[in-house]
């Protein structure tokens, strides 16, 4: 079980084992072995390691008071301190300085610089980023670079061979290879969109925002994130396809943020117990509860009661693949639905709308949500966005991830029924939506 492991945010690494190839000789029968040599040579360059400083705030939370007040440790006035991390990324388009790499690299970074393989070093700033996808774009004003092309991960297979390149701990470009494990692996965010690659990779922290690379030299894949129980490797890594990473990119480019499609419905998951109360025709899919009024969903025609089987083709086995089907495209993209309705399969197109992301700081909402941000949820309700250690809104119980489904028994959809309900009442009773389970909590 996934819930069983802690989930790492770190790059793949690819390992074949030292002590075999070490066990090779270099010749057989007078003819040179295969070496991937020619191959790391011409990609390397593109990998890039990334530096990232930030300043945090150091002390002045009740729970540290309480702690040197406990242990009879000396005060500590509250400050300010800087942090650095390391991460990697992957040069995509040398004319304009383009890197790839991974949100959380970059997220909330003062400042970002990168090295390239052979030792220089430049100032980057952040162009774009999606939490949602731990996708970021960001960009360095120089000269004579050089770009890995990006490969359609579309047609990667389960079996491949490929390369992973990244800056793991930061000791700089490390080359490592393995096969490619799964395909369109979720789970790992419930709230994010997912279709991950999965590899037999040795991960490290280090490794996010690498290069996962095909035979022909092409990208496939962001690094991104591991299962382990202990940090190290245990051979389950997965990284972002370029087709995700692409579509982020370009709408990062063109608009300046991502404009998520928006099919404009609320959705139940399909499964044989609810099809047998349903008497539905088939036991996995999307149940259509409710459609927005103008949105992309009515204008092709579709109904609540309705359940989606595919888009575009692709299987919908439930909420989250619509989620993922929907999300992962563009507004204004034009989509191809299948669905069941009285029994029969029907099709039809819709041309997606946008998703509008309000975003709003718990301290303006409730003194009791200070320390939290939150967004309204494609899929209704608001989630908590972030959420900072030791603030009112930890010590409550709230957690990045939670979806806020009711207040006081009153079913919120939107960050403004949030904002309302929260500024009328000095108590708040909230049913949060989290992973699998709801729980109620009190915010005083």
């Amino acid at each position: 079980m996934i819930n069983n492991f802690r989930i790492l945010s770190a790059g793949l690494l690819l390992v074949l084992s030292a002590a075999t190839w070490a066990a090779l000789p270099a010749m057989v029968n007078d003819e040179e072995l295969p070496s991937l040599a020619p191959l790391v040579e011409r990609v390397s360059p593109a990998v890039v390691n990334i530096r990232v400083s930030q300043t945090v705030s150091t002390g002045g939370h009740f729970g540290d008071e309480a702690f040197r007040r406990f242990f009879g440790l000396p005060d500590m006035p509250g400050g300010e301190r800087e942090v650095a991390s390391a991460g990697s990324g992957v040069i995509v388009d040398a004319e304009n300085g383009y890197i790839l790499t991974n949100h959380h690299v970059v997220d909330q970074a003062d400042q970002i610089q990168i090295s390239t393989i052979d030792g220089e070093v430049f100032d980057a700033e952040v162009v774009g980023s999606d939490a949602a996808t731990d996708i970021a774009v960001i960009k360095v004003d120089a000269k004579g670079l050089t770009d890995m092309p990006i490969g359609d991960s579309e047609r990667v297979r389960v079996g491949d061979f490929v390369l992973a390149i990244g800056n793991p701990f930061g000791l700089g470009h490390t080359v490592t290879s393995g096969i490619v494990s799964a395909l369109g692996r979720t789970g790992l965010n419930r709230n994010g969109y997912e279709d991950f690659i999965q590899t037999d990779a040795s991960i490290n922290p280090g490794n996010s925002g690498g290069a996962l690379v095909n035979m022909r030299g092409e990208l496939v894949g962001i690094n991104s994130a591991i299962i382990s129980q202990s940090g190290g490797n245990v051979g389950i890594g997965f990284a972002v396809p370029t087709e995700i990473a692409s579509s982020i990119m370009r709408q990062i480019l063109d608009y300046g943020e991502v404009r998520r499609g928006l099919l404009g419905v609320s959705i139940q998951t399909i499964d044989k117990e609810v099809a047998e109360a349903l008497d539905a025709t088939v036991d996995s899919g999307a149940l259509i509860a409710s459609i927005e009024p103008g949105s992309a969903a009515e204008e092709a025609g579709l109904r609540v009661d309705d359940i989606i089987t595919e888009v575009n083709g692709e299987k919908i086995s439930g909420a989250a693949e619509l989620r993922n089907a929907i999300g992962l495209r563009g507004s204004g993209e034009e989509v191809s639905i299948s669905y069941i309705r009285d029994g029969k399969t029907r099709k039809t197109t819709a041309v997606l709308g946008q998703q509008q992301v309000a975003r709003s700081v718990g301290g303006d909402i409730h003194p009791g949500l200070a320390g939290a941000e939150f967004a309204t949820s494609a899929e209704g309700g608001v989630e908590v966005t972030a959420v900072e250690p030791n603030s009112p809104a930890a010590q409550r119980g709230l957690r990045p991830g939670d979806i806020i489904m009711q207040v006081n028994r009153r079913p919120v959809r939107t960050l403004e029924q949030l904002t309302e309900l929260a500024r009328a009442n000095s108590i708040l009773f909230l049913l949060v939506q989290r992973g699998d389970r709801a729980l109620m909590l009190q915010i005083r």
